[in-house]
């Protein structure tokens, strides 16, 4: 992924040993962005976990948390519009100056206003269709910050164009803390799901303000003259993100409308740490790939090794944590939640798993987006909401709260199904190597899930595990592993080392990375 080209003369010898450290410091660019961006969605991550896991413990019932859920749910729908596609256009111009920003800043501000006026107007209608008067305020409060989205979107856009992954660290952590702090304060006073409300609304300010001084971009004075190529390529990806919405936000939406608020709060709080728990595995790389890949495409290199090498990093991470979680779902549930949530553990285990499939086909929009094909792309999204809802529909009416959950596999298959052909298409990779890393991760996987499968059936169910059972069985899973990558020579080794020899104190692994990379 070289960053500048390499300049050599006519008739001069090529110099390898330029080009080779041009694409070392490429890669280490990539790497340390992705440290911070992962740094970003641990902190943020941890600090939302602690928020959610006191809240539920202590103040909101599952009812409550229900409640918010349908309206966050409903307002996400719509929220589609925020970004209109701005930080992926920003990031595809090959140079951009101040009318240009000044344009992009101007059509984010436009188009906050109007997610912010379909919230509000969806807020009374939906009160009537769901029969809460509090679903209302709940909408008005959450539309009132989408008026702060455009003074985060474009400075975000424009530090992730060049890479600067340290000022969405600050964004998304301040965002977070903001957030943290409201919800629980309000929680304690009583305010119960207006709580969660307001909290909403501190993240967006909060996130605009730290966007604006860390790089400036503010919406004014507006210019309109030569939107319309951002415009006719917002409405493009509009479109595209509005179907991925309606299949990604609706299901609370669903449940709740089919199976009352109850059923709704429970799937809501296993869905939410599931997402949670997979954004904090990886969750924060995506936004790196796609600036990386964009240089790759600029310089007409072949996409299909390192999409390949994508696939590696995801599964050899994502598919041990997410089957983990789904075999302590248990105990996990019993020690962050308490008693009166224990519904949700049957729910999370068999959500989690879905995330095994969703995982299988990384990137499954950025690139087409990236190379032209937004036009196939989005037939292909059609068919996937579509298909999401009526199996989650089909689910809730047959089996309840358990066939929402295990709706959701079935969907993680027919989703592989759908997307494999185009994508293998359109990036060109090896079939075969993929089945090999699928197959190498599979095996890692099943190592790290031994130990706690031990524990379960030698010594403890999951029922009656404890916290000093639970978290040596699962340390000595991640040590297996690791070890098992290592043994297998899983392809995701190098990248992984990579990026653990960018963390503080990571270069005094760079030995064994070379050893270990060397065999």
């Amino acid at each position: 992924m070289s960053t500048t080209p390499t300049v050599v003369e006519a008739g001069a010898p090529r110099d390898d040993t330029a080009q080779s450290a041009t694409r070392e410091s490429a890669v280490m660019s990539v790497r340390g962005a992705a440290i911070w961006a992962m740094g970003g969605q641990y902190l943020s991550f941890a600090i939302q976990f602690i928020t959610s896991v006191i809240i539920s413990r202590f103040f909101l019932a599952p009812a409550e948390v229900g409640l918010f859920s349908i309206a966050l749910a409903a307002a996400m729908v719509v929220s589609v519009l925020q970004d209109f596609g701005l930080s992926r256009y920003i990031s595809g111009l090959p140079v951009i100056d101040a009318d240009a920003m000044a344009r992009c800043s101007t059509v984010a501000l436009v188009f906050s206003f109007v997610v912010a006026g379909m919230i509000a107007a969806s807020a009374f209608p939906m009160a009537h269709a769901y029969g809460h008067a509090d679903l209302a305020p709940i909408l008005l409060i959450i539309a009132g910050s989408y008026v702060f989205v455009p003074f985060a979107v474009v400075p975000m856009a424009l530090m992730g164009r060049k890479m600067s992954f340290h000022g969405h660290f600050a964004v998304n952590v301040g965002g977070a803390l903001a957030q943290g702090v409201v919800a629980l304060v309000l929680s304690w006073l009583g305010f119960k799901a207006f709580a969660l409300a307001w909290a909403t609304l501190a993240n967006g300010v909060a996130r605009g303000m730290i966007a604006q001084l860390l790089r400036p971009a503010l919406p004014w004075p507006l210019r309109f003259d030569g939107v319309l190529p951002i415009v006719s390529t917002g409405s493009r990806l509009t479109t595209l993100y509005a179907c991925g919405a309606l299949g990604n936000r609706t299901p609370d939406m669903i449940v709740g409308k089919l199976l009352g608020l109850l059923s709704v709060g429970l799937y809501s709080r296993a869905a939410s740490l599931s997402d949670q728990f997979r954004m904090l595995i990886s969750g924060a790389i995506g936004s790196v790939f796609f600036p990386a890949f964009a240089r790759k495409r600029d310089a007409g290199e072949p996409l299909g090794p390192p999409y390949l090498r994508v696939v590696a990093g995801y599964t050899a991470v994502i598919w041990p944590g997410m089957a983990g979680l789904a075999l302590a779902a248990q105990p996990v549930v019993h020690l962050l939640y308490g008693d009166k949530w224990m519904e949700v553990a049957p729910l999370l285990a068999t959500i989690s798993l879905t995330e095994i499939f969703l995982v299988m086909l990384p990137l499954h929009t950025d690139l087409p987006i990236l190379l032209g094909r937004l036009n196939k792309l989005m037939v292909f999204n059609v068919i996937d909401t579509v298909m999401s809802l009526s199996l989650l529909a089909v689910g809730c009416l047959w089996f309840g709260t358990l066939g929402a959950a295990g709706s959701r596999v079935v969907y993680g298959v027919f989703w592989v199904a759908l997307y494999a052909r185009f994508l293998q298409g359109l990036v060109g990779f090896d079939v075969r190597a993929l089945l090999i890393t699928y197959a190498k991760s599979g095996i890692a996987t099943l190592a790290a899930l031994a130990p706690l499968a031990a524990v379960y059936a030698l010594w403890m169910g999951p029922r009656v595990i404890t916290l000093p059972v639970l978290i040596p069985a699962v340390g000595a899973g991640i040590g297996l592993w690791l070890v098992t990558l290592v043994l297998i020579r899983h392809p995701a080794l190098d990248d992984l080392f990579g990026l653990i020899t960018h963390l503080p104190g990571g270069h005094r692994l760079r030995p064994l990375h070379q050893a270990i990379t060397a065999r």
